[in-house]
């Protein structure tokens, strides 16, 4: 009886580790591109995240306000997030990341397999 008691108290201490488990930052808010050019509003769209432009330097470029560049971002470890990214530039779409540290978020769009990759930082606000 001793034996099963004390399996049955370590299970429970195993258990319990779940709730002190960090959670993983909510990348959620407005960014600044490094280059200044751009502002990024990134907000919970269903499950995923997604990420709309919200202001631009030069509005008469190949992006629009309100466009959105980055969607279906979930999960993929601890303050990282994979889905889509939008180019506005050549109007393809690839295979996106995201990567939040500290108030820098690291976007990256991908191609071959993310084989070849352009990565942007953008500064919460």
């Amino acid at each position: 009886m001793r034996i099963q008691a004390s399996r049955l108290a370590y299970v429970a201490v195993a258990l319990s580790f779940g709730a002190f488990t960090a959670q993983a930052a909510d990348p959620s808010g407005v960014y600044l591109r490094d280059t200044g050019a751009s502002k990024v509003r990134i907000a919970k769209c269903g499950e995923a995240y997604c990420g709309s432009l919200v202001w631009l330097k030069d509005p008469n470029g190949p992006a629009k306000v309100g466009q959105r560049i980055f969607y279906d971002m979930k999960p993929a470890g601890e303050d990282k997030w994979e889905g889509k990214a939008f180019n506005p530039e050549d109007g393809k779409t690839y295979s996106g990341k995201m990567t939040l540290s500290g108030s820098t978020l690291t976007t990256a769009g991908c191609a071959l397999g993310g084989l070849i990759c352009k990565s942007v930082s953008w500064a919460r606000e």
